[in-house]
Formats: C-alpha cells, structure tokens, sequence
C-alpha cells in the first residue's frame, strides 16, 4: 500500500493507457464496464500519457497490429506517445475522469505549463514519463531529477515518476526522494529483452526508427522485477509500484517477494483477447474478497 501526501492510499494501479485516455476502457471494452467484468473503481487508473501538444505517433485504428503484436508471454508495442494533446485532453476528458492519475511527458517547460494547468483539478497523483521506449532520445539522469524536482515544486499533486530499465533509475529513485512519491516502471525495450532477434514489428521500425518497441508482459518480468528488487534493496524509502503481472500467483510474488508497495496491471488486459480485460478485476475482486474473511475471521 502506498499512502500519498493527499490522503489516498493505492494499491492496485491500472498501467498508463491500459484503459484508455479516461480510465474507462478502449471502445471495445466498454460493453465489459457496462456489465461489470472491468471495474476501474477498484484500481488507481494512470491514463495514456499527454503531451502539450498532439502527437499522431504510429498508431493506425484500422490497422494496430502495425504497432502491437503479442508475443510468447507477452507483447510488443511501437505505438509511441499517441495523444490529442493537452489541451484537448483538459477540457474533453478529464471533467470525466475519477481516482486518476494524468501521464505527462515533455520538456521541462511543456510540463510546468500542463502542471499548473492542473492545480485546481482533483487527482490521485501525476505521472511523469521521461521513459517512452519508442522515442529515440533517453534523457539523461540529472535532466529527469532536475525536472522532477521543478515539477514538484510547481504542484500540491502527489508525482510519480516512471522509469526504465535502461535508466540509471537507482541513481534517479535516490536523486529524487522527497520529490517523488512512487516509482513506476515502464514496458522494456525489445533489444534488451531479445538481444539480436528481429523485432516483430521490424517494418515499422525500419520506417520510423526508434527501436523494435516495448516489451511487456511476461516476457518483461526478469528485467523490470530486477529493478523493482534493485530499487527496494537500494532506495528502500521510496515506494515501488511492481509492473509485469501475468498470472494471479505473479501478484503475491512481487507483493510478499519483491516486497513492492504497488502493484500494476497492463499488458494483462489483452492476454486472452477481448475477455483478457477482465482478469485484473477478477483477481482483484478475489483479493479482497480473501482479505475480508481473513479480517473478520480474527
């Protein structure tokens, strides 16, 4: 359980546009809302990240196996930073949006801007994504502390900082205590996680660069759990939100094992599909259901 500096307590957080802009699910997942079988209620939702400005990115709506493929345990995406835009995203939908965390990403200026934007908005916290695998630029250590710390000083939201495996993140994680409520950890790029194996999405690759794209899933686990027992280990003060779950087992493993703070549920949703959607609220309804009757047999 990680307790924020404005009074929530969160637990179980959907990954960044695992449920869309609002939290609400891609179109095709809204029936599964309507009925009940995706519950957002039960979870601190992270929307897709937001930049100042849109961003068409690579995502084509009547082709998005171009950009995202599964793969053995997993998946890969190259969908890139795919957003409206801020502006749109302010006025749109986040007068919709509830127990929400806005992903931001930018430079130090763009982000200043969307912050104070934000200060008048009831949130549970804001994200920053300094760690898009699909962008050809990673920023460096002392960039993504310093920017951090300014964006920090600049709100009253509680902020999380999302890093990669390819970062210095136990450099970032120490430089930024205090600062930063919770980090989270972002999908691992294919040529970590297959060093020297063409990426299935190679066509785009070639077409736009920026790496095969990011792995997740499953297939993420070796690299992402080592940074989330890396950064308990070395920077135990800072709560640590656990990505990659699979299975319902994968759960108490980064919980009791990895002795994570958060748990995050993303590429999960897809495994099976349309019904795939439903795991996450399945398995944590199923938690707390054991909770209770372990509570009141006491």
């Amino acid at each position: 359980m990680i307790n924020f500096s404005n009074g929530r307590e969160a637990e179980y957080f959907i990954a960044s546009g695992a449920l869309g802009f609002d939290g609400n699910g891609w179109p095709w997942e809204w029936p599964l809302r309507w009925l009940g079988l995706i519950d957002p209620k039960l979870f601190t939702v992270v929307g897709k990240s937001i930049g100042l400005h849109p961003r068409k990115g690579n995502l084509n709506w009547l082709m998005p196996w171009e950009c995202f493929q599964p793969i053995e345990d997993g998946f890969v995406n190259k969908i890139d930073l795919t957003n409206m835009g801020f502006i749109v995203f302010y006025e749109k939908i986040l007068p919709s949006v509830a127990n929400f965390v806005v992903s931001l990403f930018g430079s130090e200026e763009e982000l200043l801007c969307m912050v104070g934007l934000l200060e008048e908005e009831t949130l549970a916290g804001i994200e920053l994504n300094p760690s898009c695998p699909n962008r050809n630029v990673v920023e460096d250590t002392e960039t993504i502390i310093q920017t951090t710390k300014v964006v920090h000083a600049k709100t009253h939201h509680p902020v999380i900082l999302k890093l990669s495996v390819i970062q210095d993140y136990i450099a970032i994680a120490s430089g930024v205590v205090g600062y930063a409520e919770a980090i989270s950890l972002n999908s691992v790029p294919w040529e970590i996680a297959f060093p020297g194996k063409p990426s299935p999405l190679a066509k785009l690759q070639k077409r736009v660069s920026g790496g095969g794209g990011g792995v997740s899933g499953k297939a993420a686990q070796p690299f992402n759990w080592e940074a989330v027992r890396n950064l308990k280990m070395f920077v135990p003060e800072m709560p640590v939100i656990a990505p990659s779950i699979w299975t319902f087992k994968d759960i108490a493993y980064v919980r009791d094992e990895l002795r994570a703070d958060g748990i995050s549920f993303g590429a999960v949703h897809a495994r099976y599909g349309f019904l795939g959607s439903i795991l996450p609220t399945l398995w944590v309804r199923k938690l707390i259901r054991g909770r209770r009757i372990h509570e009141n047999g006491r």
